[in-house]
C-alpha cells in the first residue's frame, strides 16, 4: 500500500497557506470555492488500491501551526464503512456538527443538488408515512417521466422487475438513475386508484438528461386599497445550485416583461447551498458596491465581500419570506437584502447556521466538509445559532379583510391564497408603494 504521508503534508501546508492569507479566503469564497482549512481540523486522506480498499488507512493531521510538523497514524481498517467511522470519530472532538465526512453515495446526491442536473427520468419520490409505499411527489417538467404519463400520488411497485417493498427513497432514486439513452421499466400504482388491480401499469421509461431549476414562480394579480389591479411577481427558490442565480435573473427578466410591479422571494425551507450563488443572487437585485456578508475567520478578523459596481435588474418593491428552515445561503441572502434596505423580511425567525464550509472529494468520491469561517450579515449581525429575526410575523391579524381570489393560475389559488405569509407579504408591499419607498 502506498503512503499518503507525503501527499498531506503538501495539503496541509498549502490549506494553512490559504486560511491564514485572509485575502485569499475572501476571493475563494467570492469565487465559489473555500480552500481545505486543514491547520485548526483534523487533515483526512483514505488510500485506496483500486478496485478494492486497502487493509489499512493513513491519517495525517497538522500537531502544530508548523505545516510541516503533522502526526500520522496508521489504522487497521478493512472497509469503507470503518474508516468513514474512525474519520468521524476524529472530527466529532471538534465539536462542529457540520465538519463531517460523508459517503460516495450521499456525496453524489449533494453533487446532483449542487449542479442541478442528472442523468434519469425526472421524479420526485418519497416515502409515505403512514403506508411505508413509495409514492411519487411529482415530476420534472417535460421530463421523459412526465411524457411516459407518471403522475403525482402514483405509487411505485416495481423498477425493472424488482419490488420495492423495504426499499427506502434513496436507493429507488439510485435505480431510477443512469445513463442518458438507457430506460427503465416501472409498474406503478394510479394514484386515483391505488387499491385496485385495474390501476397498475407497466411503463418503460427513456433515461433523459435533467436539469433541476431551483426556482418556480407565477404571477399574482394583486388589488391594492386604492383599488388597482396590479401584479406581484412570486419567486420560490427552493436551492442554491450553480444555476440558481442564472435562473433567478431569467426569471426575473421574464416577470418585468409580464408586468410585474412587486416581487416575493420565497426562500422558506431552502437549507443553502452554494455560498456564491447565494451572493450572486444577491446582486441581481442590489446596485453599487454595497456590503453583501462579512466572513469571520479562524483569528477572529471581519472581513467585508462588497459587489463591485452592482446593476440590479429591478428596484420594484421586494419582500423576502424566511421561516426556520431558510438556512446558510439563504440566510446570507436574507441578511443582504435586508441589510442593505433592499427588502421586508417576513416569516419566521430562520434556521442560524452561519458557517462558510469546504468540501474536498476523497479517492474514492466521498468527500469531507470543513468549516473555515462563519459569516455575519452585512450590519454585523451574527447568524450562527441566532438566526435572522425577521421584520414582520407572520400573521393575519393586520389584514382586515381576506384577500380576494385572483390567481389565474387555478392549480396555484389553494396553495397560496391561503398562505398567510404571502398575505402579509402583499400588505407590506402595499405599505411600501403608500410610503413611496421601492427600492
Amino acid at each position: 500500500m502506498r503512503s499518503c504521508a507525503s501527499d498531506n503534508v503538501k495539503l496541509a501546508e498549502s490549506s494553512k497557506l490559504q486560511l491564514n492569507n485572509r485575502k485569499d479566503l475572501i476571493e475563494s469564497i467570492a469565487k465559489g470555492f473555500v480552500g481545505f482549512a486543514a491547520a485548526a481540523t483534523a487533515l483526512a486522506s483514505i488510500c485506496f488500491d483500486s478496485p478494492a480498499f486497502a487493509e489499512s488507512l493513513t491519517v495525517a493531521f497538522p500537531a502544530s501551526r508548523a505545516p510541516e510538523q503533522t502526526m500520522v497514524e496508521i489504522f487497521p481498517l478493512k472497509s469503507a464503512d470503518a474508516a468513514y467511522g474512525k474519520i468521524s470519530g476524529m472530527l466529532s472532538t471538534l465539536g462542529d456538527p457540520f465538519t463531517r465526512i460523508i459517503s460516495p453515495k450521499e456525496y453524489q446526491s449533494f453533487r446532483i443538488g449542487s449542479d442541478g442536473n442528472l442523468q434519469g427520468v425526472g421524479l420526485f419520490i418519497s416515502v409515505e408515512p403512514r403506508t411505508g409505499h413509495l409514492v411519487v411527489l411529482s415530476c420534472v417538467e417535460d421530463s421523459p417521466a412526465a411524457r411516459a404519463g407518471i403522475h403525482e400520488g402514483d405509487e411505485l411497485i416495481e423498477i425493472n422487475g424488482e419490488r420495492l417493498d423495504g426499499i427506502d427513497s434513496e436507493a429507488a432514486a439510485l435505480k431510477l438513475r443512469g445513463r442518458a439513452g438507457t430506460s427503465v421499466t416501472v409498474k406503478v400504482h394510479s394514484g386515483k386508484d391505488v387499491g385496485r388491480e385495474s390501476g397498475i401499469r407497466e411503463v418503460n421509461i427513456p433515461r433523459g438528461y435533467i436539469k433541476l431549476s431551483p426556482i418556480s414562480r407565477t404571477i399574482i394579480p394583486h388589488r391594492t386599497p386604492d383599488g388597482h389591479l396590479t401584479k406581484t411577481g412570486y419567486v420560490k427558490l427552493s436551492a442554491f445550485s450553480q444555476t440558481a442565480a442564472a435562473d433567478m435573473a431569467n426569471t426575473i427578466h421574464e416577470l418585468e416583461s409580464e408586468g410585474a410591479h412587486s416581487y416575493i422571494l420565497d426562500l422558506r425551507n431552502n437549507p443553502g447551498g452554494l455560498v456564491k450563488a447565494g451572493l450572486d443572487v444577491a446582486q441581481i437585485w442590489l446596485d453599487g458596491d454595497e456590503t453583501l456578508v462579512n466572513a469571520v475567520d479562524r483569528e477572529g478578523h471581519t472581513l467585508p465581500i462588497n459587489m463591485v459596481d452592482g446593476h440590479a435588474i429591478t428596484h420594484d418593491p421586494l419582500v423576502v419570506l424566511v421561516n426556520e428552515g431558510s438556512a446558510s445561503a439563504s440566510e446570507i441572502l436574507a441578511g443582504a437584502l435586508h441589510d442593505n434596505g433592499r427588502a421586508i423580511l417576513v416569516g419566521h425567525k430562520t434556521f442560524g447556521k452561519g458557517k462558510i464550509q469546504s468540501v474536498t472529494e476523497l479517492h474514492d468520491g466521498s468527500a469531507l466538509f470543513v468549516t473555515v469561517a462563519k459569516y455575519l450579515s452585512p450590519a454585523l449581525h451574527d447568524i450562527d445559532h441566532v438566526g435572522i429575526t425577521p421584520d414582520v410575523q407572520c400573521t393575519t391579524d393586520m389584514l382586515s379583510s381576506p384577500k380576494e381570489s385572483l390567481l389565474k393560475n387555478k392549480s396555484s389559488v389553494s396553495s397560496l391564497e391561503a398562505d398567510s405569509c404571502i398575505m402579509v407579504a402583499e400588505h407590506e408591499l402595499d405599505v411600501q408603494e403608500s410610503r413611496g419607498t421601492a427600492s
